[in-house]
């Protein structure tokens, strides 16, 4: 994560835009009309082949009444993609320049993630995670390049920092090592100290230097990431609802579900965008907090897609789990989503006890929609609507109470 300090180069929409390789410098922080790249988007696409792997082996262990080995798996390699991602986010908000060299290396971070994604099923099944660790040498090497690059052209602080993120991840790659060749009794162990590894990586390389991130493009990075997961979590049961129609004739037992999950998904985006949030991001550590709670938030949104696949193969007759444990596949994302986006973001922006209530209230209320059977999932879905309902009144309320006139941004 990244400074206002850095000096401010000519941007990719610059005098320099077609050269076919420019110097790797910072770019500023205060730079205008910031937006996502058409190779992020591309980035962010391809990730989420490895998010949907995770989902799907998520639906098999729970439906096959492994709930809790599976969610640690999936925890695991969510935790792999995650931070992947954020490493290439948080570096390319600072330094992309989208010369040649610099797209064919994050071309190569793409083709890692494909190669991890296609590991996904080995380590989540059989606790092999060669294929995995593989696709993350790929990764990681191309982005320990990326800092070396930016390192060359540098100098002073902004040069240690870059050559520190540079050994960190380096090191780092190195010490997953031990997924692959320690015992299967002593990987969690391993997955533990690596996360916190990783985790302390930016904290050191950033103590005497701040990289030039840009909050408004941080923060349109993050909420177009948690748009296109919401979109596989709607695609996903889509395809699970359109199989149960098309195998069992089951119409009439899943609109429920179909409806309650469009409702949740329909809500989860809602809250997400209530407030904008770049304004909140003014120093390193607000952002390393915010950044590093979306893990949340996106694995949770993405549990939500494999909850509804659960509640539909349930429904059907092709699991052997209970309907509590099926409702609970869908509600427990949705209240540990409604908290974290409650922490993250909405906290900031909430007058009085009564609009800071209604996320917490609404997450108790959905975990308590666990329990109604059948109905579970349609009632955690109205829930969800209610909540989106209820803080657009409020903040109306406050707004016209304010200033006399209705607030102009729905919240939740």
């Amino acid at each position: 994560m990244t400074s206002s300090s850095a000096p401010v180069p000519a941007s990719p929409g610059g005098p320099q835009h077609h050269r076919p390789l420019r110097r790797l410098t910072a770019r500023g922080r205060g730079e205008a009309h910031r937006v996502a790249s058409p190779l992020e988007l591309f980035f962010d696409l391809c990730f989420v082949v490895a998010i949907a792997q995770a989902g799907v082996e998520l639906v098999h262990a729970v439906a096959e009444g492994h709930a809790g080995e599976g969610i640690v798996n999936y925890a695991m390699l969510f935790f792999a993609i995650w931070w992947a991602w954020m490493n290439f986010t948080w570096f390319a908000s600072a330094y992309d320049n989208d010369d040649m060299l610099y797209r064919a290396v994050t071309l190569i971070q793409i083709f890692g993630v494909l190669v991890l994604a296609a590991g996904v099923s080995s380590a989540f099944r059989d606790h092999d995670y060669l294929a995995v660790w593989l696709g993350y040498v790929i990764m990681r090497l191309a982005m320990a390049a990326q800092w070396l690059r930016a390192a060359r052209s540098a100098e002073g602080a902004e040069r240690t920092t870059d050559l520190r993120y540079a050994g960190g991840v380096l090191l780092c790659q190195v010490g997953w090592l031990g997924l692959v060749l320690l015992p299967e009794p002593a990987r969690p162990w391993v997955f533990l100290v690596m996360v916190i590894a990783e985790l302390c990586v930016p904290l050191y390389a950033e103590k005497d230097h701040t990289t030039s991130w840009h909050p408004h493009h941080i923060a349109e990075r993050y909420g177009l990431f948690t748009i296109i997961v919401l979109g596989e979590t709607v695609a996903a049961s889509t395809v699970a609802v359109k199989s149960a129609v098309d195998e069992h004739n089951a119409l009439g037992e899943l609109l429920p579900i179909a409806a309650g999950g469009l409702l949740i998904v329909f809500s989860a985006w809602w809250i997400y965008f209530a407030v904008p949030i770049h304004g909140h991001l003014r120093s390193n550590r607000q952002a390393f907090l915010w950044g590093y709670g979306h893990y949340l938030i996106f694995a949770s949104a993405a549990a939500i897609g494999a909850g509804l696949e659960v509640a539909v193969e349930q429904t059907v007759g092709k699991t052997h789990i209970s309907t509590l444990s099926a409702s609970a596949a869908v509600t427990l994302p949705t209240a540990l989503y409604l908290l974290t986006v409650w922490a993250l973001h909405s906290r900031h922006f909430k007058a009085g006890i009564v609009q800071q209530a209604v996320l917490p209230v609404a997450a108790l209320l959905v975990i308590c929609c666990t329990f109604l059977g059948d109905w579970a999932v349609l009632a955690a879905g109205l829930v969800s609507a209610l909540t989106v309902v209820t803080g657009a009144a409020l903040t109306a309320r406050t707004g016209t109470h304010e200033h006399g006139e209705k607030a102009s941004v729905p919240a939740a």
